[in-house]
């Protein structure tokens, strides 16, 4: 038994302000149209966004996502039950919940997980803070069970590293001008891309090993934390450039993607189909920690 993509989407901006929530939901709604299936299919939706219009802290915005897609949202009415909550592990928590969608799916509790990722600055608007580092966009995958035990996803490994964090996101109460609501400060130490390099440099080849991967044959799919990072992780693997694929950035002035990432470049890797000489994809997600997460993919037509 395996978790398989069912679908993928990712979401921009269509007004001045947005909300993490609504391009999160419209992510969710375009999967399920993609995969032809109504709101209560779903069993349970698992929210991974860090960044949030306001700052909001809660409820969960998992819950939010839920309403506004319509996921069971009368027990007496759709007769199925629906689970929703936050997983917020910044740039990896995609990947780790895939892990949660791969035990829920296992144990048989649930036919489908839908996890969502949308990051939005609190003041609804990135565009507006240059010193903001991601951008405005929202993601979602739709997991279900698939009876090929060979197709889908490997186990989730997660490495980290003594040291300092490496990024920090805070909210500066100093000032109390009444406006931190819709202010947010991301602070990258010095040399942090350089470690997150060698931690995800390592990480890779110890998973390789593990899992006994052809690296020649495997397309990596990662994030960008840093400007370069997918380009110099290719070289630290000796891996040719076109076989990392990380998220294009089509303006610069909105920042890189952040959670959503992971998503983006899984869209970009089959948009035309796995290219030839490829089984399988090896996802790769690095950020602060510094963690590294890793899992390995392979679709249902390979």
């Amino acid at each position: 038994m395996g978790t398989i993509i069912r679908a993928a989407s990712a979401t921009v901006p269509q007004a001045v302000r947005t909300s993490d929530i609504r391009l999160a939901a419209e992510a969710a709604q375009d999967c399920l149209d993609q995969a032809g299936l109504a709101p209560q299919a779903v069993g349970v939706l698992v929210n991974v966004g860090v960044y949030r219009e306001n700052n909001a802290l809660e409820p969960a915005m998992a819950a939010l996502v839920q309403k506004e897609v319509g996921i069971s949202l009368d027990y007496t009415v759709d007769r199925s039950p629906g689970l929703s909550f936050d997983l917020m592990n910044g740039a990896c928590g995609v990947l780790n919940a895939v892990q949660v969608a791969q035990a829920l799916l296992g144990s048989g509790s649930t036919e489908r997980v839908l996890v969502t990722a949308a990051d939005v600055h609190p003041g609804g608007n990135a565009r507006l803070d240059p010193g903001y580092p991601y951008a405005d966009l929202g993601a979602a995958l739709l997991l279900e069970r698939c009876a090929d035990g060979g197709s889908g996803f490997g186990p989730v490994r997660a490495y980290s590293a003594r040291g300092t964090s490496g990024t920090t996101g805070y909210v500066s109460l100093a000032g109390g001008t009444g406006e931190e609501r819709g202010q947010i400060t991301v602070h990258h130490e010095e040399g942090w891309a350089e470690r997150l390099l060698d931690l995800a440099a390592d990480s890779v080849d110890g998973y390789v090993r593990e899992e006994g991967l052809a690296l020649d044959r495997t397309l990596l799919v990662c994030n960008r934390p840093a400007p370069g990072f997918p380009e110099e992780l290719a070289g630290r693997l000796g891996m040719a450039p076109a076989a990392v694929v990380a998220p294009e950035v089509a303006d610069a002035g909105a920042g890189e993607p952040h959670t959503a990432a992971p998503v983006l470049s899984y869209l970009q890797a089959v948009r035309d189909g796995l290219p030839d000489g490829y089984d399988e994809l090896l996802f790769v997600t690095a950020g602060a920690g510094p963690s590294v997460t890793c899992v390995r993919y392979r679709p249902q037509d390979r």
